[in-house]
């Protein structure tokens, strides 16, 4: 059996507590390999590790830093199927799913190649009488990132390709559930060049990780996760005087107008609800109809694809592939399978019942069925709470207005989306929907990596999102520097506010 350590100052390590876990394939249930757990005093050496080499890897030329992304980015290409055998194998989406993350994440590092020109700051020459100002953009420290299931791969790579390129150093707690993808990828980054000690990985406990949002040795703080733990996280870390971005949950809705192009808004929302399924912080839960009519057309042209769906594992490629894999573990099957036993108990409708999906050969895989649901208001868990899993909501309203105060009146606000051929009515969605990140016509309006990443409300805690712009921001501490050199001219003292102009 296959045992994953920690990757500390550039070498593969295995806890002395000898303590593992067992990771499981979702597909079929069983252990696939088995996971070190650390020790307290194994991530504060990880700490430590990283605090010693950020002295030579900040002074390190952002040319010479950008130079080893751009050998990183060559290595996650050469080694993307092999990288996608781990996720399908850990998480369990399918073959081409598990692509698309690596894709999506490899274009973060292609941004972060960048760095030279990201950050070549501001100049002002003569801002007085032989006075210059410019700004620095110079590293923070040491950055934690503590990142989720769902994206074992990408979610890492919206944090520490950026993070590496301004300069920092990086301790990383994977999840327990699917961890391979992040030890590999620190494998290939020193293959790439990355000095040991600059990229860490641990895993350990929830309780031993506190040390990564609250060592003063850590400057910042990345997560991806629940809002609870996000807010936890935030407030907990700021108290301890880090910068902190956390990233919480969602539920995001798209708004169905009746002049929308029905056959190309169905295939939108498939893909939106049940890719990954569901397992996505930008997933598509809940569709709001405007009007009768359009609800029951969705549920018509819905109902057979969703019973159609094909179900199985992830591994199958090409014309094997399966639309849907299980979902990550047999505790998250057991919470799904609740949340469609409570939306059936408050009321609403249930068109398409997942429960009982039967995959030949795979009776112990974590397996949820399409399901749908209509006529589900606004007072049902269903709605209120974050599902993660291939379950979608229909709900109706009588009209835009109706459907965009509900949408607003959520405690989440990380995506929504419109689908509509009204010009106008798509830019009145856009500038009033309270959302983060928008679609229109698009169902998972997930940024491109030179855009940032975030949302709004109870998604998101802390002022600066992930990646693009943003993403320099925040693993970035400006300093401003005002110039004089002397003239050999005789000066005053001056007590009043200096003036340059």
């Amino acid at each position: 059996m296959t045992i994953i350590g920690n990757f500390i100052g550039g070498k593969t390590t295995f806890s002395a507590s000898n303590e593992t876990i067992p990771v499981y394939d979702p597909a079929t249930g069983k252990v696939v390999r088995e996971l070190t757990q650390s020790t307290a005093d194994e991530v504060a050496q990880a700490i430590g590790v990283a605090h010693d080499a950020f002295a030579a890897w900040s002074k390190t030329s952002p040319l010479r830093r950008a130079r080893v992304l751009f050998n990183f980015k060559a290595l996650m290409e050469q080694h993307r199927d092999e990288m996608a055998a781990l996720i399908v194998s850990e998480h369990g989406k399918v073959w081409s799913d598990a692509l698309g993350e690596l894709t999506r994440g490899i274009e973060v590092i292609e941004f972060a190649c960048g760095i030279p020109h990201l950050l070549k700051g501001e100049y002002s020459p003569n801002v007085g009488g032989g006075v210059d100002s410019f700004s620095l953009m110079q590293p923070v420290g040491v950055v934690a990132g503590i990142t989720p299931f769902n994206f074992p791969a990408m979610v890492p790579l919206w944090m520490f390709p950026i993070a590496l390129a301004c300069g920092n150093t990086f301790v990383l707690k994977p999840p327990a559930l699917d961890p391979s993808a992040a030890v590999r990828m620190a494998e290939l980054l020193t293959e790439a060049g990355l000095p040991d000690g600059v990229f860490n990985v641990v895993h350990s406990s929830n309780e031993d990780a506190e040390q990564l949002y609250k060592d003063p040795r850590i400057a910042a703080v990345s997560f991806v996760g629940s809002s609870g733990v996000a807010e936890h996280i935030y407030k907990t870390a700021s108290a301890h005087g880090k910068r902190v971005q956390a990233f919480g949950a969602a539920k995001n809705h798209a708004i169905v107008m009746p002049d929308a192009d029905l056959d190309a808004t169905v295939n939108a929302i498939m893909g939106g609800a049940f890719g990954s399924a569901g397992e996505r912080c930008m997933a598509l839960p809940v569709v709001v109809a405007v009007g009768d009519d359009t609800a029951d057309k969705l549920i018509a042209r819905l109902t057979p694809l969703v019973k159609a769906l094909r179900i199985g594992p992830g591994i199958n490629q090409g014309a094997d592939e399966n639309e849907m894999g299980p979902v990550v573990s047999a505790a998250h099957q057991k919470k799904v399978l609740g949340y469609i036993d409570k939306g059936e108990q408050e009321g609403a409708k249930l068109v398409v019942d997942g429960r009982n999906v039967q995959v030949a050969g795979h009776a112990e895989g974590y397996y949820v069925g399409g399901t749908l649901f209509d006529n589900v208001t606004s007072d049902m868990v269903i709605w209120r709470e974050e599902i993660f899993g291939p379950v979608l909501s229909i709900m109706r309203a009588p009209d835009y207005d109706s459907a965009l105060q509900l949408v607003n009146s959520h405690e989440f606000g990380n995506g929504s989306a419109i689908f509509t051929s009204n010009g106008h009515t798509a830019r009145e969605f856009v500038q009033n929907v309270e959302a983060g990140m928008v679609g229109v016509n698009v169902p998972v309006p997930v940024p491109m990596a030179f855009h940032s990443f975030g949302g709004w409300k109870r998604s998101v805690f802390g002022a600066l999102n992930v990646h693009g712009p943003d993403g320099v921001r925040f693993y970035t501490r400006m300093k401003t520097a005002t110039v004089r050199w002397p003239s050999g001219q005789q000066t005053v003292s001056e007590f009043s506010m200096p003036t340059l102009g």
